[in-house]
Order: C-alpha cells, then structure tokens, then sequence
C-alpha cells in the first residue's frame, strides 16, 4: 500500500455494503482540491474480517439493511477502534427508527457496551477542523426530501476512545448526498462534500 492516504469501504457479510459508489471518488476529488494530503483516488475495499483493516487509516462502512456482525468482524471492528482506528459509519435510510439505525446500533451496544454510542455536541472539533461549520452536522437534501421519516436530525453520534472519536455515526445519508460525479460540483453553490473533508482530517490529525 503507497503512503497516500487511501479511502476504505468496510465490506461485512449481511446486508448491503456497496452503496453510494461514486461518493469515494466526489469525497478523493474534494481532499485533492482543498488539502495538501497526498491522496489516492482508488477506494479501497476490504472485508471487515481481514486483517487488512488494521493498514487503515479510514473506514466507510453503510447500508440499508440488517447490520449483523459475525464473531470475527466485531472483534475486527473493536480491535481497529481500540488502536487508533476509525470508522465513519452512515445510515442510507437516514431513519433514526429504521432497520440499518437499530441493528448497527445494537451491534456497536454488543462490542463497546450499552451507553457507549452517544450524541456529540454541536460545537466539536470536528465541525471546526478544516472548514466551519457552525451549527454543527450540515442538513442533506435526503433528509429533507427523501423517503424514511423525513427529520433534519441535528446531530451526530460517536463512539469515544480515550477523548479521540473512534466511531463517528450518521443517521443524516451524507453517503446518497454526495454520490454524484464529482465534476457536477460546479452546478452548486456551495460544494456539500466540504463536511467530508472535515471527517477526514479530523480522523487523520486527532
């Protein structure tokens, strides 16, 4: 593996992993426009039962379905976080009462403990990290207009080891909101990958 910084997609065995397939690349193309990161513009997608995740600097893994761990991806999983790793988790669903939200988060209860996935404040580092954004987590236009429960969750939630986010949780589907071709930004106004790059350098720097 180069000594680029590389996006990893988290293969698991239930559900279903490959979404959102041109994110990685719209989310590579906004690190390569806007930081100084050597970066490579593959995504890199790895099972989360190879030990191949422990090379990682940082892990995607989403859906809309079942999320239910085997033994050897929850020690996997527990394993990479408790050494540093980290791992941007978002719900294609963004339905905070959907099946992806409940089991994953049943999941992250059965490998870290009961009370360990939290909200985190609206004004954390990671919202400050490279660019600003004030009222923490930027709405999507899925959540506005998509198909689940149809609520602006204004929030984030986390896993935290030793003051680090190992674990950072999204109900908000950041992953349909930037699956787009990447050269389609010049159509906005303002590029809406810009929080990706804030999840990317907040995990490569904290």
């Amino acid at each position: 593996m180069s000594n680029d910084f590389f996006f990893t997609r988290l293969q698991y065995e239930s559900g279903d992993w490959d979404v959102d397939q041109r994110m990685p690349s719209n989310l590579l193309n906004s690190l390569v426009e806007y930081t100084t990161l050597a970066v490579d513009k593959k995504e890199n997608i790895i099972s989360l039962s190879s030990d191949d995740i422990f090379k990682c600097p940082f892990c995607y893994l989403s859906g809309h379905k079942l999320v239910q761990f085997t033994k050897k991806e929850k020690e996997n999983f527990k394993k990479y976080i408790d050494n540093g790793g980290f791992v941007f988790v978002d719900d294609c669903n963004h339905d905070i009462d959907g099946l992806f939200a409940k089991s994953f988060e049943r999941q992250m209860g059965d490998i870290f403990g009961v009370g360990k996935l939290n909200k985190i404040p609206n004004d954390h580092e990671i919202y400050n990290i490279f660019f600003k954004f004030e009222n923490g987590p930027p709405t999507t236009s899925q959540e506005l207009n998509g198909w689940g429960d149809d609520l602006v969750h204004e929030y984030l939630k986390a896993i935290v080891i030793n003051g680090r986010i190992g674990v950072l949780y999204s109900n908000k589907d950041y992953g349909c909101e930037w699956d787009y071709d990447f050269r389609n930004k010049r159509w906005y106004k303002i590029d809406n990958t810009r929080f990706g790059v804030n999840i990317v350098m907040y995990a490569l720097t904290s």
